[in-house]
């Protein structure tokens, strides 16, 4: 009877840690790092686009980086109210190293095509770590009222 009990322990004990390697791994998997096609977002500014009522999240359709993965201060094409628009993202859940902030949801504000932003006014705080680029993104970050 020992025999077999070992045997038991043994199996156990291997399957915990086969469960508990493939949750480290989904936890670093790089198709859940960050903002990625077909992700949900949530737009953050003043625009009409953003202040009516949708029936359905915008989403990500594609993602204006090499590896299709985006994080804070790059360019994404959103599906909203049936509309394909560029947006700059300014916030997200995944935590991107010791001085960038982690967000609640992933926020987005939109752009026209020409970089301006298509809203007047920001509504959530954005990470400080945009002003390193402050060529590419001043008129978004003048309509910006709080930086964390």
């Amino acid at each position: 009877t020992t025999i077999l009990s070992r045997r038991c322990l043994l199996q156990a004990v291997q399957h915990t840690r086969v469960a508990v390697i493939q949750d480290q791994y989904s936890l670093m998997s790089p198709a859940s790092a960050a903002i990625q096609k077909m992700t949900r977002v949530r737009v953050v500014d003043n625009s009409p686009m953003a202040t009516k009522p949708y029936h359905r999240p915008p989403r990500v359709i594609h993602v204006y980086t090499k590896n299709s993965v985006g994080k804070v201060g790059d360019m994404v094409l959103l599906a909203i109210r049936g509309e394909k628009k560029k947006a700059l993202i300014v916030g997200h859940k995944m935590s991107s190293g010791v001085m960038n902030p982690r967000f609640d949801s992933n926020n987005v504000v939109l752009l026209e095509d020409n970089g301006s932003p298509t809203g007047t006014r920001i509504r959530v705080p954005i990470p400080t770590s945009l002003r390193s680029s402050e060529r590419q993104y001043s008129k978004v970050l003048a309509i910006a009222s709080r930086f964390v």
